[in-house]
């Protein structure tokens, strides 16, 4: 017997997806506006990143490498102590650099620069790797001291120890000429005695005929207002003369309180037509300030040498203090004609007669004085 047919199965119909409806015109636009807007605004930040880090770098360029020509000196001290974060701030208060803030920036790169007390020249409107170059080297504005006192060739030494050069010889200049003072000698155009003591600044590129004129041109002011040409005329010497006096009396009164009176011991000697017999005029002539004066020395042929000379000298022999040149101008009244050292302050005794000097001299004598 035959098997019975398989009952036909039903198939469960597959339902096909139903289609995505097509997207509206409308909805497809909005959409690109939406995209279109997101990157406007993409381009529109990157391009105001871009203006405002341009505008940046150029703000700092210009800071650091400003436009123009330097402008004038700054000679700009370095205290022991400055930080240098004050140095910059005070550069830029200078006008030196045109910004602080700036210049700390650059210091992310370039590091914060070593500063050395001391003296610096710089310019207004320098740029920050010429300001860092200077700061770098190290001081190179130095001063000189002129002391009452000093001769002119003391003060070129000095000048020559100073770690600086200068355009043109000081010594040179001393008598080339170049360089006059109203209180000069008649013929000898010498400038001894004619320059102010005081500091002076010498900076890198300075030459040797600025700085002498410097120096002249402070005494002339200072004597100027001492009126010395008035005080001289009224003393029966000229203003020349007058200086060469002051400085005898720097040399010999050392101190303001013997000074006076050692200007009138000078007018009182040269009244009489007495050699003055002093011993720093002879010690000049020998290039020493101070010493003891020998038999030989007083022998010295030579027209500094008082002791075989009536009258002055034919120059000054120092650089005289203000004071000196208020004493040889108003010298104190009085009839003294000797005066010697009779005490360690620097006390002066002044005698009329040579019996009171030699008094005064044992005295001296007698407390270790020479």
């Amino acid at each position: 017997m035959s098997d019975p047919a398989p009952e036909a199965r039903a198939i469960p119909a597959v339902e096909e997806p139903a289609a995505a409806p097509e997207p509206s015109p409308e909805r497809g636009a909005a959409r690109r506006r939406r995209r279109q807007r997101r990157r406007r605004r993409t381009l529109l930040v990157v391009a105001l990143v871009i203006v405002v880090l341009g505008g940046c770098i150029g703000w700092y360029e210009f800071q650091a490498n400003p436009l123009g020509a330097e402008g004038k000196k700054v000679v700009f001290f370095v205290h022991q102590g400055d930080s240098a974060g004050g140095v910059i701030d005070r550069l830029a208060s200078d006008g030196v650099i045109s910004s602080s803030f700036a210049f700390r920036l650059s210091e992310l790169i370039h590091g914060t620069p070593t500063v050395i007390p001391g003296g610096y020249l710089f310019h207004q409107n320098q740029s920050f790797s010429t300001v860092r170059a200077i700061l770098s080297g190290g001081p190179d504005v130095f001063t000189l001291s002129v002391d009452p006192g000093l001769t002119l060739a003391e003060v070129a030494k000095r000048l020559s120890g100073l770690p600086i050069a200068l355009k043109g010889s000081f010594s040179k200049e001393l008598t080339s000429g170049a360089v006059s003072s109203p209180f000069a000698p008649p013929g000898s155009g010498s400038l001894e005695g004619s320059v102010a003591p005081g500091q002076y600044l010498v900076v890198p590129g300075e030459r040797a005929t600025h700085l002498l004129q410097e120096m002249v041109g402070r005494f002339t002011k200072s004597a100027d207002s001492l009126d010395l040409s008035a005080a001289a005329s009224s003393l029966g010497v000229t203003p020349a003369q007058l200086l060469v006096v002051a400085s005898i009396v720097q040399k010999e009164g050392v101190y303001q309180k013997n000074m006076g009176k050692v200007a009138r011991v000078i007018y009182n000697r040269l009244a009489d037509g007495t050699p003055l017999q002093m011993d720093s005029t002879v010690l000049y002539s020998l290039g020493q300030d101070g010493g003891p004066v020998t038999a030989a020395d007083l022998a010295l042929k030579t027209p500094y040498n008082t002791y075989l000379h009536t009258g002055l000298p034919p120059t000054a022999i120092c650089t005289p203090s203000r004071a000196a040149l208020e004493a040889a101008a108003h010298p104190t009244p009085g009839s003294w004609l000797y005066f010697v050292l009779v005490s360690k302050d620097g006390t002066e005794q002044f005698s009329d007669t040579y019996a009171e000097q030699l008094a005064a001299e044992q005295l001296a004598q007698s407390r270790g004085l020479p």
